[in-house]
């Protein structure tokens, strides 16, 4: 998992930065300092001394060349040798306003500025308008939210200089991003599960019994989790909303067969042994091919490992737990909850007196 921090700061800057072709990392920059108390006795402004260095380092546009359909900018700027050459940037002639009718005057860039060469950043990136550095790094073996959780602690005892903040990105804020809408996914899957139960059974009563599979199998996945030491995160969280249809699935093929043998006239303690008895082959059958199924994604090493384990880790911890929930569970659950069905029955049964 990689997450990235990002340090966004204002600093005003009083220098002015004329950066080589070379951006290669701890390539030398040369800067230049303005000698500001010079500027009030000659007439030239910092505007007019910018973009001449501009325009001998850069270049500026003079015209275009046609060949053709194409079309070429002719960009005018000192020779490479000179503008590798301090010296002679500081020979440089910074033309002064021309007032009236008098000779326009020139002042050599050495007496209205200092300059410095020294080794400069790879680049400057900006967001919004200020500064900012990027700090990323692996988290390995353990949950990334418990370790940005440390981490921030850690950084809240540092004091950053006025002007400096710090945010958290990366996989950690596509995490808190994915944590959101689950919020919302999961409570409406939940329900939309329900609302089919109830649709198909008719009654609410059915419908919780076989709804009661999701935190048998939840508990499976988390358990699952614990044992294998693997942290929860977002497929985790997906691997559960998938073990859900899983479960109700099973308990929904359980009670379906005993309302089946109620409805033939069979009284509830009878119809719960037959129906738990011959749906005991299904369920195995069809938790043991899930099962076998994620057990690749379970010890995957390579590429993708990160996600596929935890998801399928889920899926196979809960399938268990779900299956011994319909089988050994989930009759009984049906039987307490139909007992006063039983009742009635007996009490209406010819042979009552």
């Amino acid at each position: 998992m990689r997450f990235v921090i990002t340090i966004i700061f204002i600093y005003p800057r009083q220098q002015l930065w004329v950066m080589p072709q070379s951006f290669a990392v701890g390539a030398p920059e040369t800067s230049q300092c303005p000698a500001r108390n010079l500027f009030a006795r000659i007439p030239l402004t910092l505007t007019i001394m910018q973009q001449t260095i501009a325009t001998a380092i850069g270049g500026q546009e003079a015209g275009t060349v046609f060949e053709g359909d194409r079309r070429f900018d002719i960009q005018v700027r000192l020779p490479e040798s000179v503008r590798s050459d301090i010296q002679a940037l500081e020979r440089l002639p910074i033309a002064l306003p021309q007032q009236g009718e008098s000779r326009q005057g020139f002042v050599p860039l050495s007496a209205v500025a200092s300059f410095d060469l020294s080794p400069g950043p790879n680049q400057v990136s900006r967001e919004d308008g200020k500064r900012r550095i990027v700090v990323s790094a692996n988290v390995r073996g353990r949950d990334i939210g418990s370790f940005v959780a440390q981490a921030q602690q850690e950084l809240d005892a540092v004091q950053l200089p006025s002007g400096y903040w710090t945010r958290w990105g990366g996989t950690f804020e596509n995490m808190q991003s994915a944590q959101k809408r689950l919020q919302i996914v999961v409570p409406a899957a939940l329900l939309l599960v329900f609302t089919l139960l109830f649709a198909m059974f008719g009654n609410v009563r059915d419908g919780l019994i076989v709804f009661t599979g999701i935190p048998f199998a939840l508990t499976g996945g988390i358990l699952a989790l614990w044992l294998r030491d693997i942290p929860l995160s977002i497929s985790a969280a997906i691997g559960f909303i998938a073990l859900s249809g899983v479960a109700v699935l099973n308990g929904l093929v359980m009670i379906s067969s005993i309302r089946a043998l109620r409805e033939t006239g069979m009284h509830v303690p009878e119809a719960v042994h037959t129906g738990a008895v011959s749906r005991l082959r299904p369920v195995l059958m069809t938790a043991l091919v899930a099962s076998l199924g994620f057990i690749p994604m379970a010890i995957a090493t390579g590429t993708g490992a990160e996600v596929q384990r935890p998801l399928a880790t889920v899926v196979i911890g809960g399938i268990v737990s779900s299956t011994i929930l319909t089988l050994l569970v989930l009759p009984l659950l049906y039987r307490l909850a139909h007992s006063s069905d039983e009742d009635i029955g007996t009490d209406d049964s010819p042979g009552a007196n």
